[in-house]
C-alpha cells in the first residue's frame, strides 16, 4: 500500500470542494437558487424545440445520475484507506476539472455566454476523454466500487457530454441565426450527429464498456424522439442518431466480449469472480 502524501491529501480536498461546486451550480440552474431553469436560459436557446440537435426534455434526466455519482466518488476517495490509491492519483485531477468546468459551463449559459459554454463544453469533453482513457489503461482489476464510482460515473459523464457538445453546438449557431440549425433537413445537424458517433466509436473501440454506450445512446434517442414528435421536424436526424446509436451498441459489445475473453484467457478463470473485473 503506498504510503499517503501530503499531494494526496490536497487532491482529495480539491476534488471534494469541486464536486460540491458543480453540485451548486447545478441547484443554481434548475432555478431553485434563483438561477434561470436551463431550457428558459439564454433566450431558449438550450429548449427542447430550439435546434435540429436539441433532444427532448426528459433526456437532462441523466444529469441526476452522474451528479449523483460525482458526490458518490468525492465521498469515497476521501475515506482515508482510500486517499494513496493509485486509482485516485490517476483519475482524481480529471474529475476535478470536470466538475469545475461543468460549473462555469452552467454560469456562462445562465449569462448568455452561449459561444464560450461550447467552448468550455469541448474542453470538458477534452478532460474527460483524457480521464477515460487513463481509466482505461489500468492493468488491475477493481472493486465494484471502483466499476461503478469511478468507470461508471466517468463513462455516463464522457457519453453524455459527447452528446451534449453537438447540442451546445446546434444552440450556438441556431442563436446567432443559422438556420439550418433549427430548420428541417437539418443537414449540419447530420454530419455533427456522425462526428458525435466517430467520437463515441473510438471511446467504445478504446474502452469495450458499457457506460459511455448507455449515455450517449440515451442522448441519441432523445434527439431521434424530440425530431420525430416534436418541431422542429427533422426526421433525417433522427434516423442518423437511431443507426449511430446501433452501430456504437455493436462496437462496444464486440469490445467487451474481446476484452473479457483476453482476460480470461491470460487468467484461466472467469473475470468476474470474487467481485472483480478487469479493469
Amino acid at each position: 500500500m503506498p504510503q499517503t502524501e501530503k499531494s494526496d491529501r490536497v487532491r482529495r480536498i480539491v476534488v471534494a470542494l469541486t464536486v460540491a461546486g458543480a453540485v451548486v451550480a447545478a441547484v443554481f440552474g434548475s432555478g431553485l437558487l434563483g438561477g434561470t431553469p436551463m431550457p428558459d436560459a439564454a433566450g431558449g436557446a438550450f429548449a427542447a424545440d430550439a435546434t435540429v440537435l436539441a433532444p427532448a426534455g426528459s433526456a437532462f434526466a441523466i444529469w441526476s445520475v452522474i451528479y449523483l455519482g460525482l458526490v458518490a466518488y468525492a465521498l469515497w476517495q476521501l475515506v482515508p484507506a482510500q486517499a494513496a490509491k493509485p486509482l485516485h492519483r490517476t483519475v482524481g485531477y480529471g474529475v476535478a476539472a470536470s466538475a469545475l468546468l461543468n460549473a462555469v459551463w452552467i454560469m456562462c449559459v445562465q449569462a448568455w455566454r452561449i459561444a464560450e459554454s461550447f467552448v468550455i463544453i469541448m474542453i470538458l469533453l477534452g478532460v474527460l476523454l483524457v480521464t477515460f482513457v487513463r481509466v482505461c489503461r489500468r492493468p488491475r482489476r477493481g472493486t465494484i466500487a471502483e466499476i461503478v464510482l469511478v468507470d461508471g460515473t466517468i463513462g455516463l459523464y464522457l457519453g453524455w457530454v459527447t452528446v451534449a457538445a453537438a447540442a451546445n453546438l446546434a444552440a450556438w449557431l441556431g442563436a446567432i441565426g443559422m438556420t439550418e440549425w433549427t430548420e428541417a433537413p437539418g443537414t449540419p445537424g447530420v454530419i455533427t450527429l456522425i462526428v458525435v458517433g466517430l467520437i463515441a466509436v473510438f471511446t467504445a473501440w478504446r474502452g469495450g464498456r458499457w457506460a459511455p454506450f448507455v449515455a450517449t445512446a440515451w442522448g441519441l434517442a432523445w434527439i431521434a424522439v424530440g425530431r420525430w414528435s416534436g418541431d422542429p421536424a427533422a426526421p433525417g436526424v433522427a434516423a442518423t442518431a437511431v443507426v449511430l446509436a446501433v452501430i456504437v451498441l455493436a462496437v462496444t459489445a464486440w469490445r467487451f466480449r474481446a476484452r473479457v475473453r483476453r482476460v480470461g484467457a491470460n487468467d484461466g478463470h472467469s473475470p468476474v469472480q470474487h467481485g472483480t473485473v478487469d479493469r
